[in-house]
């Protein structure tokens, strides 16, 4: 079996709300869409976690993906084996460390290849990723982003 997501994240400010956008394919025709927002993150913890989500969608194991990001940070991070070595690290001094764990987990589960894509530059998928993230971001009672608030809340501890 062979899935391609395309993702895409954003956020009204940074940090500020935001929302991501995943748009799942299968060979055998199958089309999902999936978007979720919360009432404060960042950009690049919207582009990670729509990734994390799409394959986080994918029930079985070892599948074959194709995953379509316009995020340098997160194409980057994996492609050039950036994340592994921050993982040998305990992420120290790394942003969103709870988001790469939680990435390396389902990661593992699957045959994964990150491509990356120019963003607005009319690709049909990662357009319609952006129109979902762009409106999830702009609902009304959003969630917390959870991750990142409780680590804006750790600066302010110490």
């Amino acid at each position: 079996m062979k899935v391609v997501i395309y993702t895409d994240g954003a956020s009204r400010g940074n940090p500020g709300p935001g929302g991501y956008g995943v748009v799942l394919l299968s060979e055998k025709g199958h089309y999902k869409e999936i978007s979720e927002g919360f009432r404060k993150t960042t950009n690049n913890r919207m582009e990670l976690l729509s990734v994390i989500v799409g394959l986080e969608s994918i029930k079985k194991e070892g599948t074959e993906v194709t995953i379509f990001s316009d995020s340098k940070y997160v194409v980057d991070a994996v492609e050039k084996g950036w994340v592994f070595g921050w993982e040998k690290k305990g992420f120290s001094k790394k942003k969103n460390p709870d988001l790469w764990k939680r990435f390396l987990r389902v990661y593992r589960k699957h045959k994964v290849k990150l491509d990356w894509v120019k963003g607005h530059a009319g690709n049909k998928y990662n357009e319609k990723c952006d129109e979902l993230a762009v409106k999830a971001a702009l609902q009304s009672n959003l969630p917390p982003d959870r991750g990142y608030e409780s680590s804006e809340t750790k600066l302010f501890d110490k």
